[in-house]
């Protein structure tokens, strides 16, 4: 293999890696946390005091545990209401509803 075949190889490796680097990092950016969305075990993480990540939300709609979701998406998430029949919306920020007893 000649020297400019190799130098091309390399280069279109290269090139590969950054365009994957960059989806991956254009996707991540079009997601944001959102609070008080997921159900019991399935959150991406942060589910308050003594668990420790994804998966340990004990109640549905916890409001500490949050799940990644498409940016500008989260309080528009439908969710049924609440048991004393007040509307239920994700957030941006930690909720105090719905905490595990």
């Amino acid at each position: 293999m000649s020297n400019t075949t190799k130098s091309l190889a390399v280069a279109g490796a290269v090139a590969a890696a950054l365009t994957a680097v960059t989806t991956t990092t254009a996707s991540a950016q079009a997601k944001e946390k959102c609070y008080g969305v997921s159900l019991a075990g399935q959150n991406d993480c942060a589910a308050g005091p003594g668990t420790t990540c994804a998966g340990t939300s004990t109640v549905d709609y916890q409001g500490n545990a949050w799940t990644l979701v498409d940016a500008g998406t989260c309080t528009e998430i439908e969710l049924p209401e609440m048991a004393d029949g007040t509307e239920r919306s994700g957030s941006l920020e930690a909720l105090e509803r719905d905490l595990p007893s």
